[in-house]
């Protein structure tokens, strides 16, 4: 009589749940050793500067996706809004930088309590409520504009796109900043704790007493206020207010950056340095692609396909 031998199984959700949690530091560290092996003068200052600066404000707008995934919302209007900031800062900077900067993100502050309005009060579907802005938003950024690229030439409102501090970019300290606030309001707040409790149940929220309203405006109104801080770094760096190329397509970037980061759509869950690690992959994918002479629709289908793979990661943990 023949003896069979049962075969050992992969659990398909332990490898999920260690690639949900994992996955996006094992790909920045495989695209690392790929480029110091095939790229030219990767390990390079100039270009690890370069890299930072470029991953900067994915890296803001990707921090307050996160907080809107986390409530189970997502935010399309980032880019618009990045737009609209861009729109606004030459119409302020003839007063004094600090006054544009002030103005574009009180803007950007507008666009997020709109969004979270529509949201909590009306009760349309994130996907929906922030369509609306996305489209009316750049088009509203369009017309202040006249459709027209500004050239800049304030030297303090320009350093903050091309200025150090203590040798490191401006830009790149500024998300460092908001990054570590971020893990701080997640981890060690009230807030924080609000937000990933909706996400994980808003029904068992309400019941409990949890003002699930204001918490969904104020998380809508923080990615708003940091889409437009990104907004300002861009247009800074670019030495121009131009709307109509200024974060298009950055929901998709910030999106792929949040979820590749173990950040789950279905919400009640944030990974704050998963995201960060999320927007440095988006950006040394583009990198890698282009220095190969690949074009760069090649790295939004790939970001396309990064996000299929981890929506399908995040549904097999989901299954345990």
């Amino acid at each position: 009589m023949a003896v069979t031998t049962a075969r050992p199984t992969v659990d398909r959700t332990r490898v999920a749940g260690w690639l949900q949690d994992y996955g996006v530091y094992l790909a920045v560290a495989v695209l690392l050793v790929f480029n110091v092996a095939f790229t030219a003068n990767f390990l390079s200052v100039a270009n690890f500067r370069t890299q930072l600066v470029e991953a900067a404000p994915v890296c803001i707008v990707a921090l307050g996706m996160a907080l809107v995934i986390g409530t189970e919302g997502v935010d399309l209007s980032v880019g618009a809004v990045m737009a609209l900031s861009a729109a606004l800062v030459p119409l302020y900077l003839g007063y004094n930088a600090l006054t544009a900067v002030i103005v574009a993100v009180v803007a950007g502050l507008a666009c997020g309590v709109f969004n979270g309005f529509l949201v909590a009060y009306l009760g349309i579907q994130p996907i929906v409520a922030t369509l609306a802005l996305l489209v009316g938003g750049r088009g509203l950024a369009l017309v202040i504009a006249h459709g027209q690229l500004v050239q800049l030439y304030n030297p303090t409102f320009l350093s903050l796109g091309s200025g150090d501090l203590l040798g490191i970019p401006i830009s790149v300290v500024v998300a460092a900043v908001l990054a570590v606030a971020a893990g701080l309001l997640v981890q060690r707040t009230t807030f924080g704790r609000r937000i990933v409790a909706i996400g994980g149940n808003r029904a068992a929220s309400r019941l409990a007493g949890l003002p699930v309203r204001r918490v969904l405006v104020g998380v809508y109104a923080i990615c708003g206020v940091l889409a437009a801080i990104a907004g300002v770094l861009a247009t800074s760096r670019l030495s121009a207010s131009d709307p109509a190329n200024v974060g298009l397509l950055m929901e998709l970037s910030a999106i792929t950056a949040v979820v590749v980061g173990g950040t789950p759509l279905t919400g009640g869950r944030i990974r704050v340095l998963g995201t960060v690690m999320g927007a440095l992959l988006m950006q040394l994918v583009r990198a890698t692609l282009i220095k190969h002479n690949l074009p760069d629709s090649t790295a939004q289908m790939v970001q396309a396909a990064i996000i299929v793979a981890a929506v399908y990661a995040a549904r097999e943990r989901s299954r345990r």
